[in-house]
Order: structure tokens, then sequence, then C-alpha cells
């Protein structure tokens, strides 16, 4: 056991010691405490995750191939070769793609990161352009990435706690296999030479799984990290932590109070029906929704307030709607904490309305 893997206090970091802290149950989207949580702040290596991401996205699509290989180019080579964080890659070297992830994931490689963006965009610039299309598709507004790796461009790469748990959202829950495949590895052995992961949790917080730690000179020391316990997720972000041993110290007591302080009170059961949507134009005037997941709300542990559940939406809702497709969102609410957000879906399909359907539907609105 390494001296910074003993017990810890549960307890929210001290402002002065993490100006920026956000924790967050990725489940119901609540927000369990945040501070400065729009703040923008240098990344550093948290920026990899960006990268990551977006080579997720480009498996899924078709257009990168862990089996692919990239060579290091003389111009990646002259800027990027045994720069920080390295995978030791030589110029002229082919390395695979699935490698690369790893390295980048697992030991920060910032030359693996460079590789990956010019073979598989053409160039870093194209690389970054398209980092900054995938980030504004999934909301991340307050944030602009100008390299793939997080090293120091006076200021062009920028983000923000709630996009970085925005970004972590969507890894997980658009991409849970290659999540778990490669992110939050103890380390990584590549040409012989091994290296460790310096995530803090990772196999001293039970159910940690990374993601990712960032540090430069001008941005302090910064992480985005998850855990999972029974059937709970918990994302943070910490950024302008002074040092290594303090960001290790305030994330696992962070984590530890996020699942500690709480009472997990469970609302909806599996599969339960939660409410109902109108449709328009449909063979059907509403539709069944549910939830992906046991919906449920963290409260204060010994809270007795009553709970509030609105489910919101844009509608009636156009038909035709597929099973499955997100049509609401369900928030519920209790005093004294943020409120819990959950998508709902549709439980089966709704077809266009036929001939005697627009009828019944005409005749029913006139009643309504």
């Amino acid at each position: 056991m390494t001296p910074d893997s003993g017990p810890v206090t549960p307890a929210v970091p001290a402002a002065n010691e993490a100006p920026v802290a956000m924790l967050v149950d990725l489940g119901s989207g609540q927000v369990l405490h945040a501070r400065n949580p729009d703040a923008r702040f240098m990344p550093a290596s948290v920026t990899k995750v960006m990268t990551l991401y977006l080579a997720f996205e480009l498996i899924e699509a078709g257009r990168l191939d862990p089996a692919q290989v990239f060579a290091m180019s003389p111009t990646v080579a002259r800027e990027w070769r045994r720069k920080g964080s390295t995978m030791f890659l030589d110029r002229g070297e082919q390395v695979r793609v699935d490698d690369l992830l790893l390295g980048i994931a697992n030991v920060s490689g910032n030359d693996a990161a460079a590789v990956l963006a010019e073979g598989q965009a053409g160039s870093v610039a194209a690389w970054t352009m398209a980092m900054n299309r995938a980030a504004l598709g999934i909301g991340m507004t307050g944030s602009h990435f100008g390299t793939p790796n997080g090293w120091p461009d006076q200021g062009r790469t920028f983000t923000t706690a709630n996009d970085l748990v925005a970004l972590a959202r969507a890894m997980i829950t658009r991409h849970p296999d290659k999540f778990g495949y490669y992110i939050g590895r103890a380390g990584f052995d590549y040409k012989g030479i091994a290296q460790v992961n310096h995530d803090p949790m990772i196999g001293r917080v039970p159910g940690a799984d990374g993601i990712k730690t960032g540090f430069t000179n001008e941005s302090g020391f910064s992480y985005l990290g998850t855990a999972r316990r029974n059937g709970q997720r918990l994302v943070l972000v910490l950024a302008g932590v002074e040092n290594g041993r303090l960001r290790a110290r305030l994330a696992r007591s962070y984590v530890e109070w996020g699942f500690s302080a709480f009472e997990r009170r469970q609302v909806f059961a599996p599969g339960a029906v939660v409410g109902t949507a109108r449709v328009q134009d449909g063979d059907s005037r509403v539709i069944d929704l549910k939830a992906a997941a046991p919906v449920a709300i963290n409260l204060p542990r010994g809270s007795k307030g009553a709970l509030t559940a609105t489910i919101r939406y844009e509608g009636p809702v156009r038909a035709p709607i597929a099973a499955g497709q997100e049509v609401a969102m369900l928030e519920i609410s209790a005093p004294g904490v943020a409120p819990a957000r959950v998508p709902l879906y549709a439980a089966k399909a709704i077809g266009p309305a036929g001939p005697l359907d627009r009828i019944i539907n005409a005749i029913a609105a006139v009643f309504a």
C-alpha cells in the first residue's frame, strides 16, 4: 500500500485547495456539488479525453480502425518526439491505432495523440477542428481545443467542469465497451517500456475506472474521474490544485463523500412506465415513456422532504416515433438538493396516422 492509498475522510474539497470542483451522479444528472462549474481553465492532458472520444466516434462510424497502422511522420517527430509524457515513439515508427489509444488513455502519450491526429485527419490542425465540432455536438459550449494533447498553447485550449462532465457522459453512455477496454488500466507496456497510470483513484477507490489526469505549470493539477458502485456512477472534476499528492487526496475524499453523504431513493423501478406524452399525427394519441434504468434521486441522509416529479417535452411529439427514441425529460425535485434529470424514451413505436386515425384525432381534438 502506497502512502496515498490509505483511508480518507469523505469531504468536499476546500475552495483554496480546489478552485474548480464538481461532482455529478451520471445516471440522474444530479449535481451533488459544484464550485465554479462554468469557469474556464486550461485542462492540460485532460484534453486527451476529447481526442479519445473523437476516436471512439470515428471507430463507431467506420472511419477509424483499431487495427490500422500509422507512422510518426517527420513533422510530428520534430514537434512531439520525447516531448512531455510519451510513448517513446520514433520518427518513421509504425504503430497500431489500438496501441496509440491505450498509450493516450493510460500513460498520456503526447506523441501518440499527435500521431493519431495526423494519421486519421491528415494533419493535427484538421484533427483539432474535428475535436471542436464533436465538442459542440455534445453541448460543450464553454470549451475550445487547440491541440490533441493539451500541451500549453497560449490559452487557446480551455474547458469548464460542466463541459468535462458532458464529455464523460457522452463517452461512457455512447461508447461503454470502448470506455471499458481503453480507459482505466493500471499502466501500459509498449516496446518493453512499462509505465504506470497516474490516475489517483484506480486501485485505491472501490469501483474507480479512470478517466484522466492533467498537469502543466500554467494550469496546475486537474482531474476528470469516475467511479461506479451498486449501479450508481459518479463523475468528478478538479482543477487548479497545487500538487499531485493533494489532487489524489481530494479526489478520493470527494468521491467518497458523494457515495456516503446521500441516500439514494428509488422513484421508479426498472422498466416502469413513468408517464406519457401526447402524440401528433400518429396511430396513437399518446406514447408511454420509460427510463433506461431505475430512476433515483440523491437526498441528504435523514432528509424527509417531499419529492416532485415533472415530465418535460416539446409537444405534442410528432409521429412517427421509434421504440427507444428519446422523447422527454423527467425532472425530480426535492428541497435542498439539485434536481435529477433523467431522459425518457418511447416504450414502443408509434406509426404515422392512417386516414381513420386522422378522423378520430380530429374529433378528439375538438372535444379535448
